[in-house]
């Protein structure tokens, strides 16, 4: 594969998707979402291949739920590049205006940020929310995903190029690397001269590795070792239905619910209605010495289970004697991914929000909603947990730039 070559396609395609207009741009996503549709079968029986392969090789549930596509899962991939449609262009936003006393007139624009790579994992419905917010940001694509959704990846793909290709656009705004060869993955991450920013999607290993090997700037999205902390204020009900739709809702996602704190002057109340709340689920609870004396059934936690995102019915449970234990725990076991608190205290729910380091802090409400759709920010490229450049859910305005533009009459620099 001459990734030399997809390099150079990508930047023209780049030059020619910037000067698009809002118009031309949406007219294409929307023809991308509609071949969507009109082709979900081919698209659903490429996915069929993946899934077999996937479940043959022994792949474990929450994984193949991230891998498998329906014609549901299809339709809101086209509802994603629509709700894009809906949303304003960003490029050419003036962001700040002004004049210097020499008379230069100087404006801060958005721009898109050029070529934009992306390493993902599964989930090959990625590869339409990637493309239509770069898209839409004025970007071009370069797409590299697991070889566990090739077949998948490939027909998506191939479904948007055709579509913008008819409607008398490049199709070389999405490129797909189509090699399950890692020195080509290694080589990827290594094309500076050609991509702008990189961004991996997928597990700690995958983000580790393109975090430390690439000279390629990086936007690093996060593990989700997302907690929930019951403060003694809680609405038991309250608590026990965010924490049911948290953890079991998808299994496989990186908002769900991995870690329950509780404050150990409601822990006898919440665990006798949150346990059968969760029984049908079968979620195994691993708990501290506190919690054990409670639930007989309960596996004790160790260091590890804290710090880890399971993506499986498991759930860790760490008593605390207050708020600031609470953060603490979170804030040393976190993957400063999304952090919920459940309380009626409004001085413990500031005090959540402010000292919790996390992209997203929530108050009374479940984790799964750190998502681009449910923020209004249409399809998201994946969620941020750094801090330079982009955090939380990522939309339009994260996949663009800025430059200044500087307006004179002649004036030279004394």
């Amino acid at each position: 594969m001459d990734l030399t070559m997809m390099g150079e396609k990508a930047q023209k395609a780049g030059y020619q998707v910037q000067k698009l207009t809002a118009a031309e741009k949406n007219a294409g996503l929307g023809a991308v979402a509609d071949a969507l549709v009109n082709n979900a079968g081919a698209i659903l029986a490429a996915n069929n291949q993946d899934i077999k392969r996937a479940q043959e090789s022994g792949m474990h549930e929450g994984l193949v739920d991230r891998l498998r596509l329906n014609e549901n899962r299809i339709q809101a991939m086209a509802e994603g590049l629509r709700e894009i449609i809906s949303l304003a262009d960003p490029i050419g936003e003036e962001l700040e205006s002004f004049t210097r006393p020499n008379g230069l007139h100087i404006r801060k624009r958005r721009v898109p940020l050029g070529v934009i790579g992306i390493i993902y994992e599964s989930r090959p419905n990625v590869t339409a929310d990637a493309f239509g917010l770069c898209f839409k940001a004025g970007n071009a694509v370069i797409l590299k995903g697991g070889s566990d959704a090739l077949a998948s990846n490939m027909e998506i793909t191939k479904v948007i190029r055709k579509a913008l290709s008819d409607d008398g656009i490049t199709p070389d705004a999405i490129q797909l690397i189509e090699s399950a060869d890692r020195s080509i993955t290694n080589a990827f991450m290594k094309m500076n001269r050609y991509v702008n920013v990189l961004i991996p999607r997928g597990g700690a290993g995958l983000i580790r590795a393109v975090v430390e090997n690439s000279t390629v700037p990086v936007i690093e999205t996060g593990t989700g070792n997302c907690h929930i902390f019951v403060d003694e204020s809680a609405s038991i009900d309250m608590a026990t239905a965010i924490i049911v739709n948290a953890k079991t809702q998808r299994i496989g996602v990186c908002n769900a619910c991995e870690s329950l704190v509780i404050h150990e002057g409601i822990a006898e109340k919440l665990l006798s209605k949150l346990v059968p709340a969760l029984a049908p689920f079968h979620v195994e609870m691993r708990g501290d010495e506190a919690v054990c004396k409670k639930l007989p059934d309960c596996v004790p936690v160790t260091e590890e289970d804290y710090g880890t995102e399971y993506l499986d019915y498991i759930l860790s449970v760490k008593t605390v004697s207050g708020t600031a234990e609470a953060i603490a725990h979170i804030n040393r076991y976190g993957t400063r991914h999304s952090e919920a608190i459940i309380t009626e205290d409004k001085d413990n729910a500031e005090q959540f929000m402010n000292e919790v380091d996390a992209a997203c802090v929530y108050v009374n409400a479940s984790t799964r909603y750190t998502d681009g759709f449910e923020f209004g920010f249409g399809a998201e490229i994946g969620i941020s947990t750094q801090k330079l450049h982009a955090r939380g859910p990522m939309g339009l305005k994260e996949l663009t730039s800025y430059k200044y533009t500087v307006e004179g009459n002649g004036q030279v620099r004394p």
